[in-house]
Order: C-alpha cells, then sequence, then structure tokens
C-alpha cells in the first residue's frame, strides 16, 4: 500500500498514476497538508507536492501540483529528503495533464 493511501484517506485523488513514474517516491506523512513524492535527477533531489483538487480543501492557497527542489538531510541508502527554506519552485500546475506532461519529459 502506498504510504499517501492511509495518511491522506483512499479517496484522494492523485490524478495520475505512480505506478506510470517508477521514479517517484512516496513521501507522504499525516501531519503533512498535502500528498509527496520525492525523486532524484541530474544529482538534485525534487519533490512533488499533490494537494487536494478542489482549491476550498487546501490548507494552503496555491496550485494542485508543486515540483521544488530539495536537500536530503539522510543518506544515500536512508535518505531524508525535504524541501526548507532554501526551496525553488520548479514547476507549477493545476491540471493533471500538465504535469503527466511534465513528469514524461523528465530524464534521470
Amino acid at each position: 500500500m502506498q504510504q499517501h493511501l492511509p495518511a491522506f484517506d483512499t479517496q484522494f485523488s492523485l490524478g495520475f498514476s505512480p505506478h506510470n513514474y517508477p521514479f517517484l517516491i512516496d513521501n507522504s506523512y499525516a501531519n503533512d497538508t498535502c500528498v509527496s513524492f520525492y525523486f532524484k535527477q541530474a544529482g538534485q533531489y525534487n519533490i512533488l507536492w499533490v494537494d487536494h483538487e478542489q482549491p476550498s480543501e487546501r490548507e494552503i492557497a496555491g496550485a494542485r501540483y508543486t515540483i521544488e527542489s530539495a536537500t536530503n538531510e539522510g543518506t544515500d541508502e536512508y535518505p531524508e529528503i525535504y524541501a526548507g527554506s532554501e526551496a525553488v519552485s520548479l514547476f507549477e500546475c493545476e491540471k493533471p495533464e500538465h504535469l503527466i506532461a511534465y513528469l514524461n519529459q523528465i530524464s534521470l
């Protein structure tokens, strides 16, 4: 079972299938405001945040999908990926088809 399911609700809609993107690693925790995945691209860790489909259900105003730079505060074997105060927004969109197009272009 994916972490985001029990943490956010089995009915939480991602708008895409993470199985199509095996490089996305579920990084969701119950105390987060939205679902998150991390991935490493060209030596840089990034976090994909997936918020609720309805803007009225979001705790923080912003796009449904956001990808930002992140840092690994753990080790390569046991990564602890965080988007801290130095995080840079790399991509934002509302529609899942725009996210899917972006994910399809990622080369690792």
